[in-house]
């Protein structure tokens, strides 16, 4: 097992490796930049580093990070979610330092980086995928000349996108015209890549997607599907598992299918397949993989009774995970809680005055903030992640209702509000939801 970790990542994500790295014996090295020096994790840790440059580039700046690691002694970087963490020059840079680099091989992450090439060596592998291009789509012009092939409406793709950005629909030719330029502009801007892609859009869809673990030994399992189908403009904000629209057998196809698009890439260490299932078909076809851990990965932990956290480090140190018997319990809800009206999404940032986490029988909360810290207009609003877990669907509900109202939060805005309103959405608590929830709630 490695002896020490950095981790290059900041806020709830950084607290959460650091607790299990201390569980394990691993001393951990923090970084933050100027606008977190007094965030939970900074003192956490056994060892905290300022990072030079912008609050907006200091957790990207690669030089740095392995600079620190190499004066800290640090064997390993941990990059958690975000800013590095797919970044296949970045984990090449880590293993060329002679450092562990927790997450699965830079040559994974760059062939399911590019949704085009994901999608090709998916299907070749077995795995669904919706009708789309094959080839980046050059210009506006072969953009309507696919879109006659696939059927309109259409989602146009930054290839080299995630975490819902990058993306558009287009309803028909003058809308397709209009929204490529757009998001070519937008890749260009953002990813450094213009790359873009169409795929059919199917307007009713759930997001579902398969956690797996790419084992030292070549193996990968699947542990179980998460939910996400509660969005807000293309990003997360609720999950929960198992999926209350899946049958067993549907739920059996998925788990294998994400096994299958795991192996056709050699795939080692946490990585999440996600697709999107048609609820009225039980169709379902690959989305893209995240080639790192998942924010939402809590309520997987929580139903498998597993640290999947300790998997990624025991997996970089080419140990075996502990995993037992792979078999679920109950049901888990997580709930991002972020610092945005619950109404608009808007983010309001500000200094927390009040800070009272709920608590309870199968209540966790990762936090990134507390009382008398700063969320800054620098980062992602996510404060916190409620996490609920029961032995059933609707003890979790109820759990998650009661939570809710025991958090408080004053100082910045939260979106508590709006999950208490989901919660008591009959469509939410029916199960029979998908990714249009949200904009029905607020009409």
């Amino acid at each position: 097992m490695i002896s020490s970790v950095l981790v290059a990542n900041r806020g709830e994500i950084a607290r959460r490796i650091i607790r299990t790295a201390r569980r394990l014996g691993i001393r951990t090295i923090a970084v933050y930049s100027e606008a977190d020096e007094k965030l939970p994790f900074v003192a956490e840790a056994d060892e905290a580093v300022p990072l030079t440059g912008t609050p907006a580039q200091a957790y990207r700046d690669s030089a740095q990070l392995l600079a620190i690691a190499a004066r800290t002694g640090a064997e390993a970087i941990h990059p958690g979610y975000g800013f590095l963490s797919e970044n296949a020059g970045f984990a090449r840079a880590v293993a060329g330092a002679g450092l562990v680099w927790v997450g699965p091989p830079a040559d994974a992450i760059e062939r399911m980086g590019d949704k085009i090439n994901a999608r090709n060596l998916v299907a070749a592998a077995g795995v669904p995928v919706s009708p789309g291009t094959e080839t980046p789509v050059s210009d506006a012009d072969g953009a309507l000349a696919a879109a006659e092939g696939i059927g309109y409406p259409v989602m146009v793709k930054a290839s080299a996108g995630g975490g819902g950005m990058g993306m558009a629909v287009a309803a028909d030719p003058a809308a397709l015209a209009r929204e490529y330029d757009k998001v070519r502009a937008f890749a260009e801007r953002l990813f450094g890549d213009g790359s873009v892609l169409l795929e059919r859009y199917y307007p009713r869809v759930r997001h579902v997607e398969v956690q797996i673990l790419g084992l030292p030994d070549g193996r990968v399992v699947a542990l179980g599907e998460r939910d996400c189908s509660v969005q807000r403009r293309n990003q997360k904000v609720a999950e929960e598992t198992p999926s209350p629209g899946l049958d067993p057998a549907l739920r059996a196809r998925m788990l294998a299918a994400a096994v299958q698009a795991g192996e056709a890439v050699g795939y080692r260490n946490a990585g999440t397949v996600e697709c999107l299932l048609a609820p009225d078909t039980g169709e379902f076809v690959f989305l893209e993989m995240n080639t790192r851990l998942q924010v939402e990965h809590p309520i997987t932990e929580a139903v498998y009774g597993i640290d999947l956290v300790a998997a990624q480090l025991r997996i970089a140190s080419g140990e075996e995970p502990e995993l037992g018997t792979l078999t679920p319990s109950g049901h888990a809800i997580e709930l991002r809680i972020n610092a945005e009206d619950p109404r608009r999404f808007l983010p309001g940032p500000g200094v927390i005055t009040e800070w009272v986490e709920p608590a309870g029988e199968g209540v966790r909360v990762d936090a990134g903030y507390g009382p008398g810290t700063t969320v800054t207009p620098h980062y992602d609003s996510l404060m916190a992640k409620l996490i609920v877990h029961g032995p059933d669907r609707e003890t979790a509900l109820q759990r998650a209702r009661d939570a809710v109202a025991g958090f408080r939060i004053a100082g910045p805005k939260s979106n508590l509000e709006f999950f208490r309103e989901l919660l008591d959405t009959e469509e939410f608590t029916s199960g029979e939801y998908d990714t249009g929830i949200v904009g029905r709630m607020r009409g």
